[in-house]
């Protein structure tokens, strides 16, 4: 038997099948080869039609079954990962009205601050822990707003793994996880925020009915069936926005435990039951997979812009070089670079920088004495330097930091950021080689096993490298100093 789990993100939907009972990743395939198309019809805009993210599953389900030569009828269970902060809206016939307004589109921001402004912060933060900001919410309120037509039409809204959901069931629900991510989740009362809806103008009844995570949130219908060749009547039993969603396929859950991420752009995710925070812009907060009426699990979420790209320019810029002799040659220059610094936010503003746009900067350079080799290892540091400072701000904010874990993959393949990141925070950085497909589709089978189970088989599957914090952190410290010297006397002329 075996279980599935799809990703639906804004440029390909994946699928990957998991073996029920060992937990193995068994295959995982993703739609189409090339990325799925973005609509901007004016700047800041990005819509998606939903219907294509149905497409492209129902392909992606046939593609993995056949690859994998395994049976559609053996798939036991579903589960759901998908790009968060969407608005799919449907009629009562479950068609979208429009587009989705997806994570990307900007068009409400001005709309969130002005929320903001007017409810306050203290009720913004004690209740739904962010600014109402740029998020589902806000952006029902533009429709609202623009397109006053398209909204007397709504019979509900949703997020985008609800309308995958639906595409499957034929039912219409969400999560409180989901909510929260759309910021209409009231962390103190513990319930769906009908106040900021009605601050907006928003019909209450647009709502759809809340399911429990990790349990059956509706079965495959005949149509879906027809559609993707699964079965009839497989529960949908897992459904999260995927930064939560990865965090879970990282075995993190517990307060102190930290996902981490490293690719064009880094992420930190950390765990807390702490529902207090005093960062409405730097840091969100979501509702984590196993928040529920005991357990008041919370991911901090922050988003650093400059991460993998600057390295990723450092290559392109660099004639002949791979990743891997830019490491080599990295390895050879000793730790803090011989002076450099190398502020890598080049990749637009930023948040925990309070959306300053500062870009780049390499300093303290010396032409006769810095090579390639100064470049590559300081512009690594500048980006492991970068996710610690965000850690600070984390912590600053009542996160505690026991374990950071992360994938197999991008900047945690180099061992200077990922010695650099553990000797820095002095905790250990565990790798697993997993991805959200395969998180989702092994969440999908808690609902029949157990949640401690389950995290005993990510550990046994995909646990791959642990990097423990170097006894020697003196070095490590000086040019973390130095760095954020440099950082602050930037930051003073912005």
């Amino acid at each position: 038997m075996y279980y599935l789990g799809l990703d639906v993100g804004s440029s390909s939907v994946k699928a990957a099948l998991v073996e029920a009972k060992s937990g193995k990743s068994i295959q995982s395939v993703h739609e189409p080869k090339n990325e799925m198309s973005i609509s901007s019809l004016k700047n800041d805009w990005a819509e998606q039609d939903p219907n294509f993210w149905w497409k492209y599953t129902c392909t992606a389900i046939k593609r993995v079954c056949k690859e994998s030569n395994i049976d559609p009828k053996k798939i036991i269970s579903i589960g759901i990962s998908y790009q968060m902060h969407g608005l799919v809206i449907v009629d009562k016939n479950g068609e979208p009205l429009r587009d989705s307004i997806i994570w990307c589109d900007s068009r409400a921001v001005n709309i969130g601050n002005d929320a903001y402004e007017k409810l306050g912060k203290d009720k913004c933060m004690s209740h739904l822990l962010n600014s109402p900001g740029n998020f589902t919410a806000s952006k029902l309120k533009w429709v609202k707003e623009n397109e006053p037509e398209v909204y007397e039409k709504i019979h509900k809204y949703m997020l985008p793994g609800d309308f995958i959901a639906y595409k499957l069931t034929g039912e219409i629900n969400t999560t409180r996880n989901g909510l929260s991510e759309g910021i209409i989740w009231d962390y103190k009362n513990n319930e769906t925020a009908n106040w900021l809806l009605d601050f907006y103008g928003i019909d209450r009844n647009l709502t759809p009915d809340l399911v429990d995570n990790f349990t059956n949130q509706g079965v495959t219908n005949l149509k879906s069936s027809e559609e993707t060749g699964l079965n009839i009547g497989i529960p949908i039993s897992y459904r999260a926005g995927d930064q939560p969603n990865n965090a879970l396929a990282l075995n993190v859950f517990d307060n102190g435990e930290v996902a981490a991420s490293g690719g064009t752009s880094g992420v930190i995710y950390s765990i807390t039951n702490d529902i207090y925070s005093k960062e409405p812009s730097r840091i969100n907060h979501f509702a984590h997979v196993n928040y529920n009426d005991k357990n008041k699990s919370i991911g901090k979420l922050l988003c650093i812009n400059g991460a993998g790209i600057q390295y990723r320019w450092l290559r392109n810029h660099s004639i002949g070089k791979s990743y891997e002799k830019m490491n080599e040659a990295a390895s050879s220059i000793p730790v803090g670079s011989e002076g450099i610094s190398v502020i890598p936010f080049g990749n637009g503003a930023e948040r925990m920088l309070n959306n300053k746009n500062i870009g780049t900067h390499i300093c303290n350079i010396n032409l006769n004495q810095h090579s390639h080799g100064h470049l590559y290892r300081s512009s690594l540091e500048g980006i492991a330097f970068s996710f610690m400072y965000g850690m600070e701000i984390l912590k600053n904010d009542n996160a505690l930091i026991n374990v950071v874990r992360a994938g197999n993959d991008n900047l945690f393949r180099s061992k200077i950021f990922a010695n650099t990141v553990a000797t820095l925070i002095g905790h250990e950085i565990e790798i697993y080689n997993t991805t959200g497909a395969f998180g989702a589709a092994r969440a999908s089978g808690v609902m029949n096993d157990n949640l401690d189970s389950f995290r005993k088989k990510i550990t046994k599957n995909d646990h791959v490298m642990t990097f423990l914090p170097l006894r020697n952190t003196s070095e490590y410290e000086d040019a973390y100093s130095r760095w954020k010297e440099d950082l602050q006397g930037i930051l003073k002329n912005k």
